[in-house]
């Protein structure tokens, strides 16, 4: 009780904030104290409906980008950001927000891009890069489009990469110009780094690549390239590491075009993005616990649908989470789970697109079940979604080159609806704590600052002190 008391005392002050000084001196003062106290009572159990689906919007950040492909973070703790173009180099953005005028890395000398699906396709940064001047990218490269996974060290500044300081540490030829994947990422959970490879292209997978278990093309590859062995390590724990017949690097098998996968950070859930082929376009998962070995079934089944042969027979494949058809889109991008803490009604899903028709969809899994739906419609050709430090999610939109931040378009603490968290939201939501006004829908949510589900005293406190500069954002949660 007495956390309580406490707690109202600040109410009533952080109101006389708001206001200015409370005319009458310290009688008034404890007067608007007692009518925080009584505003509680007939308060106390007064829940409000479950927050609801985010309301989705793109906020353009930065443009200028030459056919962008992936927007990512270092884990290094500068705040900055790194945009892929698919020509061959890496822009920086500063942890200010500015864009640098000088490419991080330039390879396009060395970079293989004249098919729209070959170019600079990935970089990932190491775990614990902070204290390290190295990095891994994945390229196709000149002459002939084989796929490089290499690493290249720092030059004399942290914001400029050496070129010249390249060592590669694996090539995979490639029969045909597309269907090259090239995304790379660190596990969360196990430091390891994976590498999607596409089934090596054409139509149809004419080679049968993503099912032979020889070949690393069709393949999640999971290789340990933080080890003093040369060129890289084999993880122990790979599925099939003493399989006779099978290439040891392989963690998953059975893709066509893993088109971005990502890690869920908080859990190390695996989501993949896989490129369909005439029908349907899908997101395949792997659970963090899972020892590795999947295969998600193509050429065998498109989506949930029989390909080659047809009929077929499904045993033993890991069947997409979630697809649709190609009257929505025709090639998925895969995207990234939500982790940040500016949106909470974000937090916890799964946000992919597709490049042709700029659909968004969000996806959630509970207890095996899964839930999709369309989030937003918009004209971009969705080439990544990318995340920073924070956990903020970002979508690059391949034909105009410019950087959106994806966000839930509401305003918390913005009561009464006119865009601008001010004075007259903790003016109308005290008359709504005390029985005067009446809240309902997107202003009802907006109004729950603390964002415990409850329409509170705290809730007013929140915003007060977020008007008073003694918190940096809202919702509280």
């Amino acid at each position: 009780m007495k956390n309580w008391r406490l707690r109202m005392t600040r109410t009533a002050d952080a109101l006389a904030a708001i206001n200015g000084p409370v005319p009458g001196g310290p009688r008034k003062l404890w007067a608007r104290r007692g009518v925080a106290w009584w505003t509680l009572a007939c308060l106390l159990g007064l829940w409000l409906p479950a927050a609801g689906d985010p309301a989705l919007a793109l906020r353009s950040r930065w443009t200028g980008f030459l056919s962008p492909v992936q927007v990512t973070h270092a884990g290094d703790g500068s705040g900055r950001l790194f945009v892929v173009e698919r020509a061959g180099r890496i822009r920086l953005i500063s942890a200010e927000g500015t864009i640098q005028p000088a490419a991080f890395l330039d390879l396009t000398a060395r970079v293989l891009s004249a098919s729209g699906e070959q170019g600079l396709l990935g970089v990932a940064f190491p775990p614990g890069f902070a204290s390290k001047d190295y990095f891994y990218v994945c390229y196709t490269r000149q002459p002939d489009g084989a796929s490089v996974l290499s690493r290249i060290y720092l030059g004399s500044s942290p914001d400029v990469a050496d070129a010249a300081s390249e060592e590669i540490l694996l090539t995979v030829a490639q029969p045909f110009t597309n269907h090259n994947g090239g995304q790379i990422a660190f596990s969360p959970l196990d430091g390891y780094l994976y590498l999607g490879l596409g089934d090596g292209g054409s139509g149809g997978d004419p080679q049968n690549s993503a099912q032979n278990p020889a070949l690393l093309l069709g393949k999640m590859l999971r290789l340990d390239v933080e080890s003093a062995a040369t060129p890289y390590g084999i993880p122990a724990t790979n599925p099939f590491v003493a399989v006779t017949g099978y290439a040891p690097e392989i963690w998953a098998l059975g893709l066509r075009n893993p088109w971005r996968f990502s890690f869920d950070s908080l859990t190390g859930d695996l989501y993949i993005g896989d490129v369909g082929q005439n029908n349907l376009e899908e997101i395949d998962y792997q659970p963090a616990g899972s020892p590795g070995g999947e295969n998600y079934g193509w050429r065998v089944m498109e989506g949930t649908a029989c390909y080659n042969p047809n009929p077929c027979d499904p045993i033993g494949l890991t069947l997409p989470v979630a697809e649709y058809d190609h009257s929505l889109g025709c090639s998925v991008t895969g995207g990234a789970l939500s982790r940040g803490g500016r949106f909470p009604r974000m937090y916890g899903r799964y946000f992919y697109g597709d490049y042709c028709s700029g659909r968004i969809w969000d996806l959630q899994g509970s207890g095996g079940a899964w839930s999709t739906a369309l989030r937003l419609d918009t004209a971009l050709k969705i080439t990544c979604f990318g995340e920073d430090e924070a956990g903020g999610l970002y979508v690059a939109d391949y034909a105009s080159g410019t950087v959106y931040a994806l966000e839930d378009d509401i305003l918390y603490g913005d009561v009464d609806g006119d865009g601008t968290v001010g004075q007259g939201d903790a003016l109308l939501l005290a008359g709504v704590l005390a029985g005067n006004a009446a809240l309902a829908g997107e202003r009802l949510e907006a109004s729950d600052a603390a964002w415990d589900g409850r329409l509170e005293l705290s809730d007013l406190m929140a915003l007060s002190q977020f008007l008073a500069g003694q918190i940096e954002a809202l919702p509280v949660w």
